[in-house]
């Protein structure tokens, strides 16, 4: 690509053919600057089944390549456009089917809160690669487990999501609706789950059980000996300050009674009365003086109130040594105890509760044993039942979706294959039963039966993937799939199987495919061509949703190569007439 400029633009959508499948399209709109040799491409799909085709080297898997990189794969700069210094990718999914999507993103506190969500990926010169989910950026993780939820691209390996073993159960369990019944096992499994927790903890606890009883009992009977009421401590405090300063408190309320009312010499109490008496005497001259007179005279109802409290006080107050000896010795034994449990003294009456609580409960420990061994048994027994019913209803649908999806596979050009779903014993049990679900399949006749995940052939995943995809569409998650060369090495009517089966799958799914089969071309809802012009100095690129006569025009080609007659054309226009919706 070196020296080379690349656009690739893309004509307004003006099909004339009927895009009708009955559902909204999820994959909205696709956006793509700077990527390979793309300088510039916006895509507007619609729902139903759509269709890229062109000349081989066109760059038709382009647009799949980028989305792969939105969806979460690892990417280098190699990807970046020449000459430019970043590649950046952006879709819009319509979420509005999508529950489990919405709630993928409530549950990071994600989403606009809108219908559509916006997806981007940067990938910078550097090689360093940034993502977003709705404006928001993301760990390349998120953007992958978030893409799961909403395309499935076949034909490249890393991006089956039939080959995960957990999808492959979940498909067959969907395709059987035995929703309900998992949810049940799935509750009985964590109740069993929990009450085997807890008895292994008091099992556990069962072999120190002696020595912990044996030293919860001395504490227990440490802090009952101890006694300490809720309130004590402040109590005790209080006591401990008055009882230490007993001397002084004695010594300055007796100075203060004295200076207030019995100093024979000088007192609070003489001078306040004898300034009374002297203004009362003045009454007669001017009556403004009695107003400090009754302020004098409540003064001295205070003083003589305040020296009647402060006896009272020197009489409740004593010098009491035993009693302070008694009030610091308790206050000391508290405190000693507080530091031996490494906590405040204040919390010394709760961690007895805690203590005698743990007492009783590993005293009853026997007790509570056997009540958890017979709960225990009784939640075995309610999963095994679900698990038994699981079991026998895998069993069945294993049978008839082995039987249809063999006989897809004959129709897609693989007569004599085989598929089949193992059920193997998993040896212990799980919230999703007791076996592992495993999808395998035989290609060819006369090959034994191997795992999907060993097959060899890219175009043969591909097939099986879509038969089993449109056996099962009704109950699938994943709304968008993406198929490259699903018809690589196929032909004649085979072909138009693979094509009509896309479009049937385009009824429930929003389908886009890669093909250089004319045949599974005329069965799209709506067609793209990539044509790309090469001159000395660029590279130019155009994606172009094609009309009803390009069409024509388009699978003539397809069908006979650079020389398109009038007779390539009629069969062409013919394999689009016979197209049924």
């Amino acid at each position: 690509m070196g020296g080379f400029a690349a656009r690739l633009s893309l004509y307004p959508l003006t099909s004339s053919a009927s895009i009708d499948p009955g559902h909204d399209r999820m994959l909205n709109h696709l956006q793509i600057r700077d990527f390979a040799i793309v300088e510039y491409l916006e895509l507007e799909l619609a729902a139903g089944m759509s269709v890229v085709t062109g000349e081989t080297g066109a760059g038709k898997s382009i647009m799949i390549d980028a989305l792969g990189l939105l969806l979460g794969d690892r990417a280098d700069s190699d990807v970046v456009r020449a000459g430019a210094e970043r590649a950046e990718i952006s879709a819009v999914f319509d979420l509005g089917g999508l529950p489990a999507a919405s709630a993928w993103l409530s549950e990071r506190e994600l989403g606009s809160g809108e219908q559509d969500c916006h997806l981007r990926r940067v990938i910078s010169r550097n090689g360093r690669s940034r993502a977003y989910i709705d404006g928001s950026p993301q760990p390349l993780q998120a953007l992958k487990e978030f893409g799961e939820l909403l395309v499935d691209i076949h034909g490249q390996h890393e991006h089956q999501s039939l080959l995960k073993r957990d999808l492959q159960r979940q498909l067959l369990d969907d395709y059987a609706g035995h929703q309900s019944l998992l949810a049940e096992l799935g509750q009985h499994y964590q109740d069993w789950s929990r009450l085997r927790q807890t008895l292994a903890a008091l099992q556990q606890a069962g072999v120190e059980r002696d020595a912990r009883l044996d030293l919860l009992r001395y504490q227990v009977r440490e802090l009952e000996t101890l006694g300490l009421q809720t309130d004590e401590l402040a109590a005790l405090e209080t006591e401990h300050r008055r009882l230490a300063n007993a001397g002084r408190l004695l010594e300055s309320c007796q100075r203060a009674v004295g200076r207030l009312y019995e100093n024979e010499e000088v007192s609070v109490q003489g001078l306040l009365s004898q300034t009374l008496q002297d203004l009362q005497s003045l009454y007669d001259l001017d009556a403004q003086l009695a107003p400090a007179g009754e302020l004098l005279n409540a003064a001295l109802i205070q003083v003589r109130e305040a020296s009647a409290e402060l006896r009272h006080y020197l009489q409740r107050v004593e010098l009491d040594p035993a009693r302070l000896e008694w009030v610091e010795q308790r206050l000391a034994a508290i405190h000693e105890l507080a530091r031996k449990h490494r906590l405040p003294p204040t919390e010394l009456p709760a961690l007895l509760k805690r203590l005698r609580d743990e007492r009783d409960e590993i005293d009853n420990s026997e007790l509570r044993q056997e009540q958890l061994e017979q709960q225990m048994t009784e939640a075995f027994r309610a999963y095994s039942g679900s698990a038994r019913e699981l079991s026998a209803r895998r069993t069945t649908a294993v049978a008839a979706l082995s039987t249809r999806v063999s006989a897809a596979m004959a129709e897609l050009g693989m007569p004599g294959g085989r598929f089949a779903i193992a059920l193997e014993p998993l040896g212990k049990p799980s919230p999703h039963g007791v076996e592992a679900v495993e999808f395998q399949v035989s290609a060819n006749p006369g090959q034994p039966l191997k795992s999907l995940t060993r097959v060899a052939s890219g175009g043969e995943l591909s097939r099986i993937s879509l038969a089993i995809q449109v056996i099962a569409a009704h109950a699938a998650h994943i709304p968008t799939l993406i198929f490259d060369e699903v018809d690589t090495g196929i032909g004649g009517s085979v072909a138009e199987m693979v094509g009509r089966q896309l479009r049937a799958l385009g009824k429930t799914r929003q389908v886009l495919c890669v093909t250089h089969l004319p045949q599974v071309a005329a069965q799209a809802h709506q067609h793209f061509k990539v044509n790309k012009y090469t001159d000395d100095h660029s590279t130019c690129a155009q994606i172009v949703a094609l009309q009803r006569r390009e069409r024509i025009e388009e699978i003539a080609r397809m069908l006979g190569g650079l020389a398109v007659t009038a007779n390539t054309r009629a069969h062409a226009e013919e394999m689009l007439d016979c197209v049924q919706n």
